[in-house]
């Protein structure tokens, strides 16, 4: 059940970025919903090897090369969904920004709700 109520959310969430920033665009619901999904498997899968790949990078910026893996995440997303458009880097980097804190809110408000066992 949380999962379920965390990916309308984290749609939710998208749509909130598109309305907040201009250089984000989602379509209809729908194409939130899906880009969310794809954007949590990415996180899921691309990003861990990202970070290992480039740690090295990530040291010597300290940690600010992760912001960098986020939004290029984010802009993939928006590659590959025809509904979710991203205008480009700098754009997928604030994007990507507002997203992640909807996101800890998200995260922390369902926390709150749904208490570990």
């Amino acid at each position: 059940m949380k999962l379920i109520v965390k990916w309308l959310l984290s749609a939710c969430a998208l749509l909130a970025v598109a309305y907040i920033y201009g250089g984000v665009a989602v379509s209809s619901f729908g194409s939130a919903l899906i880009a969310a999904f794809v954007i949590g498997l990415f996180n899921t899968v691309v990003r861990p090897i990202l970070v290992v790949l480039t740690l090295p990078v990530t040291v010597v910026t300290l940690g600010l090369f992760l912001f960098v893996i986020n939004a290029l995440m984010f802009w993939s997303a928006s590659g590959v969904l025809d509904g979710f458009q991203v205008d480009g880097f700098g754009a997928a980097l604030i994007g990507s920004l507002i997203y992640s804190v909807l996101s800890l809110l998200i995260q922390s408000a369902l926390e709150g709700l749904f208490p570990q066992q």
